[in-house]
């Protein structure tokens, strides 16, 4: 049976001791992040993976952000990244944005597929930050279908299939905004790859202040 708990209700220190617990068992949770809901489970865990693709009724191939709630949580992947990349983590994150890095250690290759040296990554705040977890992150939806921005609109078949679901209440519904930083060790720019949910003005003065930094 799904474990059920509700920020509102239970707290966010409930909701974050539930994510880590079922992370580390090995399991699959419905989560909320900062703009839709998703499923999430161990990065490292080929089995939790699959059973993510199984809910969504289709893997697509595409690669997926591991996603974080603590910067604590990220040392041990940002000690292995460039000096150039580290310092535009540090401007950049938290917020909404999925920045593309260079993976030199092949970090979280089930998140990377088929480019183990690029990966996607997140740090978001919300009513789960702190949580220690890393997440394998995708969107809370079957394949075709929108991503959901309440809870109570995520299809029951995904959280009847899933260890934990947590009601985070309505959220901005918007996908994160994607930078891409692959190049800029090599004293390259980023790159904008999908607008999201960064407005112009905010993502035009985050880059300004990455560009000064370097």
């Amino acid at each position: 049976m799904t474990e059920t708990v509700s920020v509102e209700r239970d707290g966010a220190r409930a909701a974050r001791a539930a994510l880590d617990r079922t992370v580390a068992a090995g399991g699959v949770a419905v989560f909320p992040s900062d703009g839709l809901y998703g499923l999430g489970c161990d990065p490292l865990r080929a089995d939790a993976i699959e059973r993510i693709h199984r809910l969504k009724g289709r893997d697509d191939g595409k690669p997926s952000a591991v996603l974080y709630f603590s910067p604590l949580a990220m040392r041990e992947l940002v000690s292995s990244l460039g000096p150039r990349t580290r310092e535009a983590l540090g401007v950049l994150l938290p917020g909404a944005l999925t920045l593309v890095v260079t993976n030199p250690q092949r970090r979280y290759p089930l998140a990377c597929r088929a480019d183990p040296e690029r990966l996607g990554v997140r740090l978001i705040g919300g009513p789960l930050a702190g949580a220690g977890s890393a997440l394998f992150q995708t969107s809370a939806n079957p394949a075709g279908e929108p991503p959901p921005s309440r809870f109570d609109a995520v299809d029951p078949a995904l959280i009847a299939g899933a260890d934990l679901a947590i009601d985070g209440g309505a959220l901005t519904g918007l996908p994160s905004t994607v930078v891409d930083l692959s190049a800029i060790e090599a004293g390259g720019e980023p790159q904008v790859l999908r607008r999201g949910a960064v407005g112009e003005a905010e993502l035009s003065d985050l880059l300004a202040a990455l560009s000064s930094a370097r």
